[in-house]
């Protein structure tokens, strides 16, 4: 394998600089892996010269398949977040002047400059063109592997696939054959303050797990790797075919687990106290997938969008 490819673009492990892509010619990379989201002029900029030099482009990884984590932080803006880490709501700064980043900052020495923040977090095919997707947080190595070899052999799938399995991860783990024909959640558990059975179906337990909702192939088993030690899954691999927003998908089923055993119908009180329980509903469901949902972003006002 390390034979039949040049790597001429990693920054992290390795010392190119950007001036070494931008002097290629159009087309010359093969193939660009890009991860993470976009939020930064920085980032912006390096995926349109990667797009530019490339001859295909493959979304690596959570981050940049759905906006990942970080698109959590579409639950506010610019101003907010600095606000929030660079000012009084963040006890561990000493910042008495309020001092935050500036794009350009003037020095003795000379002039600094930091890549502009964005308003919004963007998954990358917002921003550039994109061939394929490779998912998951990270993604594994037999999936990596998998897809090298295809676009070695030329055996790639139709363009915007994504390169995994189509199934659920619920339609492969070994714990279904424990969960009841009919679920009934009378509480909702945190899996940081439950012990687990390893034996037993999340969700029968009252633990959220996004299996239903999430594309299977992080382990080449049938079960996720999360599942493997006892956590519930958290949705890194993103939707499987057919769901276009796989958070709101997931509060719908989990919607219609809820109820009081024994007692068909519950109060608006049952109901409000089952709910209360689930202490991030956004960072629970859409803690991969914001950026790209039908939601995408919190409102801003006219002024800053």
């Amino acid at each position: 394998m390390v034979e039949l490819v040049d790597i001429v673009f990693w920054p992290c492990p390795m010392d190119f600089k950007y001036k070494d892509v931008r002097a290629m010619k159009d087309g010359e990379i093969a193939v660009a892996f890009i991860n993470g989201a976009i939020r930064t002029d920085e980032q912006e900029e390096m995926a349109h010269l990667l797009r530019k030099k490339a001859q295909m482009v493959v979304a690596f990884g959570s981050c940049s398949h759905l906006g990942g984590i970080p698109g959590l932080g579409n639950f506010w803006d610019r101003e907010t977040i600095f606000e929030t880490v660079y000012g009084k709501s963040c006890p561990s700064i000493d910042n008495p002047d309020k001092v935050i980043p500036q794009k350009v900052s003037k020095v003795p020495e000379g002039e600094l400059t930091l890549p502009g923040f964005h308003d919004t977090v963007k998954s990358l095919d917002q921003v550039i063109d994109v061939d394929y997707y490779l998912p998951g947080c990270a993604p594994p190595p037999y999936l990596i592997m998998k897809t090298i070899n295809a676009i070695l052999s030329g055996e790639l799938p139709e363009k915007g696939a994504v390169l995994a399995p189509a199934k659920t991860l619920c339609d492969t783990c070994s714990r279904n054959d424990s969960k009841p024909e009919k679920i009934s959640i009378n509480e909702i558990k945190r899996i940081s303050l439950t012990k687990a059975d390893p034996e037993k179906c999340f969700l029968a337990e009252g633990i959220i797990c996004m299996g239903p909702v999430t594309r299977v192939g992080c382990s080449e088993e049938g079960d996720g790797r999360c599942i493997a030690v006892n956590m519930p899954c958290r949705g890194c691999f993103g939707p499987p075919p057919g769901v276009k927003d796989m958070g709101a998908k997931m509060i719908s089923a989990f919607a219609s687990l809820i109820g009081l055993e024994g007692e068909e119908n519950m109060s608006e009180e049952d109901v409000e106290k089952l709910i209360n329980q689930v202490v991030d509903p956004a960072g629970t469901f859409y803690r991969f997938s914001l950026p790209t949902s039908l939601l995408r972003r919190k409102k801003m006002s006219k002024n800053r969008q």
